[in-house]
């Protein structure tokens, strides 16, 4: 007949480092203000080039084929983003 061994053998397992825990809203908040960094960092960018180009005063001066490109671009833009959101959204389960 089989013997049955109910103890150990004498060799324990190490204890998994236990990670730090942290907030999810810690993350969040500091996730949220990055995204309002850049966004004002960007949004200073845009403004200090459009200062330089001038684009208002050659609207004023009457050449709007700079606007134009300007609008065209930023509509480009707006679609493409928008194209992605759509795009990223149906590929998620449960849509």
């Amino acid at each position: 007949m089989l013997k049955i061994i109910t103890g150990g053998n004498g060799i324990r397992p190490e204890a998994a480092p236990r990670a730090k825990y942290r907030s999810i809203a810690f993350v969040e908040l500091i996730t949220t203000a990055a995204l309002a960094l850049s966004t004002a960092v960007a949004v200073t960018a845009v403004s200090i080039g459009m200062a330089r180009a001038d684009v208002i005063g050659a609207v004023a001066k009457g050449d709007s084929a700079s606007l134009a490109i300007a609008i065209f671009i930023g509509l480009l833009f707006s679609g493409m983003g928008g194209l992605t959101a759509l795009m990223a959204r149906d590929g998620q389960p449960g849509n």
